[in-house]
């Protein structure tokens, strides 16, 4: 799980930010976007951290990307950028870095990354990286989910996650830059498939 030591490696004068961003990741009303997640993307980036042209912006924005949650807010990605924004420069990070980061966060409303964006790439796939994930793990992340919708009819509730999963599943290339991510969206595309299925076979 995710500490305020992890934060502290990137600011090891810090405490204050670090903890505000644990608080903010440890909200009661959140089941899939937890410290959890956060410490699978920081993982995934540690593993990956050649990939990246600036890893430590990457490992920034994995932080603040979900810092603000509200699951029926349309603009989460929008005030966490804006939250990294006000929060960094604090914290003596240089500008252009912050930059970085700030678009980094944004990216992950809708994870299109360009070609040869390299930073974009690996937070792209540390954040959904749960879809290439083991069956049963999958179906924590898929029920987690849900119950982040619990006020959420259930007829709507399926129709629209099938909607949004099909995005996904339509995508040939879920994953850009980990080593195995033919491997990583075939294993994606099989969960995405069995979730569809389950979501619109149900009674």
């Amino acid at each position: 799980m995710v500490s305020l030591a992890d934060w502290q490696r990137l600011f090891p004068a810090d405490s204050a930010a670090g903890a505000d961003l644990i608080e903010r990741w440890s909200q009661p009303h959140r089941r899939y976007h937890t410290l959890e997640h956060l410490a699978v993307m920081l993982t995934v980036i540690d593993a990956h951290a050649d990939l990246a042209d600036d890893a430590d912006a990457v490992r920034l924005a994995a932080w603040f990307h979900d810092a603000v949650y509200e699951p029926f807010a349309p603009d989460n990605e929008e005030r966490s950028a804006e939250l990294a924004a006000a929060v960094l420069p604090g914290l003596g990070v240089a500008a252009d870095r912050v930059a970085e980061v700030v678009r980094l966060v944004r990216l992950t409303a809708g994870h299109a990354v360009a070609g040869g964006d390299r930073n974009g790439a690996l937070l792209a796939d540390a954040d959904l990286a749960i879809l290439a994930s083991a069956p049963d793990d999958y179906a924590r992340y898929a029920a987690a989910v849900r119950d982040e919708y619990a006020a959420v009819p259930e007829d709507a509730f399926r129709s629209g996650r099938a909607q949004i999963l099909g995005t996904f599943l339509g995508r040939p290339e879920l994953f850009r830059a980990v080593p195995g991510r033919a491997e990583w969206t075939a294993r994606a595309h099989d969960n995405l498939r069995a979730e569809i299925t389950t979501l619109l076979g149900a009674p």
